[in-house]
């Protein structure tokens, strides 16, 4: 019998002192486990951001290992009902998709907040 197919992706990238960390897909055992891995091999200066917003399904393995990043001092990026809702479970701080574009894309103004003409609100 297969096991079939891990269908998990993984985007990291690294900016200014950050390293953000893209889930996709099904966040479950080995996969999960893979990530756990990256995680403790990158550098420890880092602050480190975890999106679970694509994340369409989190096993107990999964739950363990964002509760491992959260020990590291991760933070969290969840848009949806789900991930959200795994985020409140499991007690996860989150940062707001918004505050981490902002934050660390250099149009921040120290505090993580929008500039005052934020073309969303014309």
């Amino acid at each position: 019998m297969s096991k079939g197919l891990i269908m998990l992706r993984v985007e990291t990238r690294e900016l200014d002192g950050v390293l953000i960390c893209g889930l996709e897909g099904r966040f479950t055992g080995e996969g999960a486990e893979q990530v756990r891995t990256l995680v403790t091999r990158c550098d420890s200066k880092l602050e480190l951001v975890v999106d679970l917003t694509e994340v369409m399904f989190i096993d107990a393995v999964g739950e363990d290992v964002l509760s491992f990043v959260k020990k590291l001092g991760g933070v969290f990026v969840a848009e949806t009902a789900y991930s959200g809702d795994i985020c409140e479970r499991l007690q996860l701080p989150l940062i707001r998709k918004h505050q981490q574009n902002s934050q660390w894309s250099g149009n921040k103004d120290g505090n993580g907040h929008r500039p005052a003409n934020d073309s969303r609100n014309r």
